[in-house]
């Protein structure tokens, strides 16, 4: 493979494997497969609480509804969130378990508003898993851990649209879905790296 390719592979698609955790993160999304494999992994045991998040995205004025399975998912869904909690406790995740926001409207306050979250909750979050979609991972990863400095995030995400690591840049829809990340994961950032880092501008 071109090296072009396999670094921005490498970069762009970062995947662990599961350990337990404090709690399991579910940036906001329209795809079922998201907290279906989270409920999966609770099951499994490895975490406490699960986190969805997301509101209406900032590009929409309005939820644009399920993106698959809507046979089985078909509640008058106003958010992301409520999307991704009926999701879960259809997959038999106790309400207790699910600590949501729905204010957000793009991948930052997903995880900033998530912090706030589980803060209100007295949650501490020292290690977590965020359940994504797979080209959505790196940008993911980031923003999360700027909000949960602390915290040893891990990264485990399910496909969609047929977008994977090996296959991104045979389409056009992957090409423009992974360069689109490519790009976001640097001019999104300027302030936050800056912040982070207590890199002083004049």
């Amino acid at each position: 493979m071109n090296r072009i390719i396999t670094d921005i592979s490498d970069y762009i698609f970062t995947s662990d494997k599961p350990e337990k955790v404090d709690a399991i993160f579910l940036p906001g999304g329209s795809h079922p497969e998201q907290p279906e494999y989270a409920a999966k992994l609770y099951h499994q045991g490895f975490a406490k609480y699960l986190i969805p998040s997301g509101g209406v995205s900032v590009k929409a004025s309005k939820w644009h509804g399920v993106r698959s399975k809507s046979d089985i998912y078909d509640g008058d869904y106003k958010s992301d969130c409520e999307f991704f909690t009926d999701v879960l406790t259809k997959n038999g995740v106790p309400k207790c378990a699910v600590i949501g926001e729905n204010k957000s409207g793009h991948t930052r306050d997903n995880a900033f508003f998530s912090r706030k979250a589980v803060d209100e909750n007295g949650i501490t979050v020292k290690s977590a898993i965020i359940v994504c979609k797979a080209f959505h991972a790196r940008r993911c990863l980031m923003l999360y851990q700027m909000a949960f400095p602390e915290a040893r995030i891990l990264v485990c995400p399910i496909h969609c649209y047929n977008i994977t690591k090996d296959n991104w840049y045979t389409t056009e829809q992957g090409i423009n879905r992974v360069l689109g990340e490519l790009a976001r994961t640097g001019n999104q950032f300027i302030g936050d790296i800056k912040d982070y880092l207590n890199v002083k501008t004049n």
